[in-house]
C-alpha cells in the first residue's frame, strides 16, 4: 500500500497529487468506454471477474469503472484523530474505525484489486467538500457528519456510526460538568465542524478558539490555554484512551451525529453500492470486527450498527 499523503491546508486546487482532475469532467465521456472495455474481457489489463453485483456496479457507475480501471482509489481521512484515524509517524500507515470501514467498502464495491492500492490522504474538517468536488479524493470517511448543509453540496452514503458531542477537560479542573458550566470559557473546537456550529448555538457566551485539527485542541488544553475541548464523544474517547491520568470527559453527549461516507455528486449509482456495501457489513460481522480491532481496544462495548444505512443518500 502506498503511503498516505496529506493534503496541505489552504486547498488551491488540492495539491500534492499529480496528474489527478476533476473526476466529473471526464465521467460522461469515458464512463461508458471504460466500462464495455472491462464488460468484454479487460483488454487493457483489468481486475480479475467480480462477483455479479459487482459487475452490475461497475455497468451502472462511471466512478466504478474509472476507479477499476485506474486500480487504485484514493480516501480523504483523518489523520490525528485515535481510534478512528490516525496517522504512525514512523510508517505511515493510517489506523483506525473510519480506515476499516474504508477498507471493507472498497474491496466490495471496486474489488480486492483495488482495495489492495488505497492511498489515503489527509481531509481536516474544513477540506473535506473541497476534497470531494475537486476530485482529489474518490471517497471521504473521517468522522463526518451528515448534514443538509454538506448534503447540498456532497452525497452520503451511510450512516456507519452514530455518536453526540461531548466535553473534554483537565481531570483536575471539577468545575465543568457540562455545557452550562462552559460560559465564559475558552474552548477548542476544529473549525468547519458541526462541533463549532453547536458550541455557538448551544453555548452563545463560551469562547471558541477554532483550529485546523484537534490534535491541536488536545495540545492546548493540557497546556493550560483552553478550558475545555468539544466535539464527538467517539473522538475524544480517543484522547482520553490515549492520556487517561491527564482528561476526563464532562457530563453525557448533548447532540446526535451520524457519520457518512462523502461522495462526489452525480454518481447516484455509487451511493447506493457504498450504501449496499455497509449494510452487507452490518450484517456479516465484519462490521463489528472493524469495531472490535479500534474502538473496541479501550473496552467500549460494541454498539449496534445503524439501521437506516440509505436514508441519508441525497440525490438518489
Amino acid at each position: 500500500m502506498s503511503s498516505p499523503t496529506p493534503i496541505p491546508p489552504g486547498l488551491p486546487g488540492l495539491p500534492g497529487l499529480p496528474g489527478r482532475r476533476p473526476r466529473r469532467r471526464l465521467r460522461t465521456a469515458l464512463g461508458a468506454a471504460l466500462v464495455a472495455t472491462l464488460a468484454v474481457g479487460g483488454a487493457l489489463g483489468g481486475p480479475p471477474a467480480r462477483p455479479a453485483a459487482a459487475r452490475e456496479a461497475a455497468r451502472s457507475s462511471p466512478t466504478v469503472a474509472e476507479i477499476r480501471a485506474r486500480g487504485e482509489i484514493v480516501v480523504g481521512a483523518k489523520f490525528d484523530q485515535p481510534l478512528f484515524g490516525l496517522r504512525d509517524a514512523t510508517t505511515g500507515e493510517v489506523d483506525g474505525f473510519d480506515v476499516e470501514i474504508a477498507r471493507l467498502v472498497v474491496r466490495e464495491v471496486f474489488g480486492r484489486r483495488v482495495a489492495r492500492n488505497i492511498r489515503f490522504v489527509e481531509t481536516p474538517s474544513r477540506t473535506r467538500e473541497d476534497a470531494l468536488t475537486s476530485g482529489a479524493a474518490d471517497l471521504v470517511v473521517a468522522t463526518y457528519t451528515i448534514t443538509p448543509e454538506r448534503e447540498a453540496v456532497i452525497d452520503f452514503a451511510g450512516p456507519y456510526y452514530t455518536s453526540g458531542q461531548a466535553i473534554l477537560t483537565r481531570k483536575a479542573d471539577t468545575a465543568i460538568r457540562g455545557t452550562a458550566d462552559l460560559g465564559g470559557r475558552p474552548v477548542c473546537t476544529v473549525s468547519g465542524s458541526t462541533s463549532a456550529t453547536n458550541l455557538t448555538t448551544r453555548v452563545p457566551t463560551a469562547v471558541p478558539v477554532l483550529v485546523d485539527t484537534y490534535s491541536e485542541c488536545v495540545t492546548r488544553l493540557r497546556a493550560g490555554t483552553v478550558d475545555a475541548v468539544t466535539t464527538d464523544e467517539a473522538i475524544l474517547l480517543g484522547y482520553l484512551a490515549t492520556e487517561p491520568g491527564a482528561f476526563r470527559l464532562a457530563g453525557s453527549p448533548f447532540t446526535s451525529e451520524p457519520y457518512g461516507i462523502g461522495i462526489a455528486p452525480g454518481d447516484p449509482a455509487l451511493v447506493r453500492e457504498v450504501g449496499t456495501a455497509l449494510r452487507n457489513a452490518f450484517r456479516n460481522g465484519s462490521w463489528t470486527r472493524a469495531w472490535k480491532r479500534t474502538i473496541g481496544r479501550t473496552g467500549a462495548p460494541v454498539p449496534d450498527p445503524p439501521v437506516a444505512t440509505s436514508r441519508q443518500a441525497s440525490r438518489v
